[in-house]
């Protein structure tokens, strides 16, 4: 009889375990958020800011954020345009770089540093992840550095009164970390979740269209600028990890957009996705490597560069 009662109890035990296991794996998914639109007008910029923007035959096009995966806001592109809502793509076409070569060309602005880490050791971190993106064998990109000079850089920042020039750094610009407020502009409360942002600047005709040299239905990149919250903490090599941020705006700095389903676990709350990427729309903890997904995704766009 006590072995009988001891099995029980162990066949009890046993299934309550599973149950628990069970409860464990219950996730729920989380909702891709549709593309938001907006004008600088609407915005509250002034009309000697919205002018500079003109006049330089240059616009901001789009912005591509990720976000800290504290919440179930999920990282988004916002477009700045007043052509309704039509998704219209940019990209990078060979023969308009504005250094004259196909290489594709980065800079780091130390002039925004982080308030936690000196610059030295997150321009370190965005090296790694540029080299990570030039190290990718399907594409030539010829990366090449611009050494920083202490110049001002920011055409983005400059327009949204954080200070900049509307001069051009190189084709990826790393400008720098700014306060909350800043990323506030892309969505309400932006700032408390956006970990990190790339604006994609176009060439523009003489009545701010966008250009489309190629043919190819996309608009023409002029340059890619990236911003970083200083809301949050960062580190180098645990939570948040400036290379992988750095690499995850780097491929959009690269053309890419996200992708992967994000899901959140009922009993823990822990993000993940499916299939996880540096180009996953929310931090899900250090990637310093290219995956299957990201190496697809950026082979699609560079692999016949600069014949395409």
């Amino acid at each position: 009889m006590k072995n009988y009662c001891l099995f029980l109890i162990a066949i009890i035990a046993l299934f309550l375990f599973s149950c628990e296991d069970e409860t464990d794996k219950q996730t729920v998914a989380i909702q891709e958020p549709a593309p938001r639109f907006m004008n600088l007008e609407d915005l509250g910029i002034s009309s000697q800011s919205a002018a500079r923007t003109a006049n330089s035959n240059k616009a901001i096009f789009s912005a591509e954020y990720i976000t800290s995966g504290n919440t179930n806001d999920m990282g988004n592109i916002v477009y700045f345009n007043n052509r309704g809502n039509k998704q219209l793509g940019a990209d990078f076409v060979p023969g308009q770089s504005l250094d004259g070569t196909n290489a594709v060309s980065y800079y780091v602005d130390n002039n925004r540093p982080s308030v936690d880490l000196a610059a030295a050791v997150t321009e370190a971190a965005i090296d790694r992840a540029m080299n990570t993106w030039d190290g990718v064998n399907c594409s030539d990109l010829g990366m090449t550095k611009i050494p920083y000079d202490g110049r001002a850089t920011g055409f983005v920042a400059g327009i949204f009164g954080y200070g900049g020039s509307t001069d051009y750094a190189a084709d990826v610009l790393h400008a720098g970390w700014l306060p909350a407020a800043f990323f506030n502009i892309l969505t309400p409360g932006g700032g408390s979740f956006i970990l990190g942002v790339t604006f994609t600047i176009i060439f523009t005709d003489e009545n701010n269209n966008p250009i489309d040299t190629n043919n190819d239905g996309k608009a023409d990149v002029a340059w890619r600028e990236i911003y970083y919250n200083d809301e949050f903490p960062w580190q180098d090599g645990s939570t948040y990890d400036v290379e992988t941020v750095a690499l995850h705006e780097a491929g959009h700095g690269l053309s890419q957009a996200h992708f992967g389903k994000a899901f959140r676990t009922l009993a823990n709350g822990k993000l993940h996705f499916s299939p996880r990427a540096v180009m996953n729309a929310a931090y899900s903890g250090v990637q310093t490597e290219i995956g299957k997904t990201d190496n697809g995704g950026h082979c699609s766009n560079w692999a016949n560069w600069p014949n395409n």
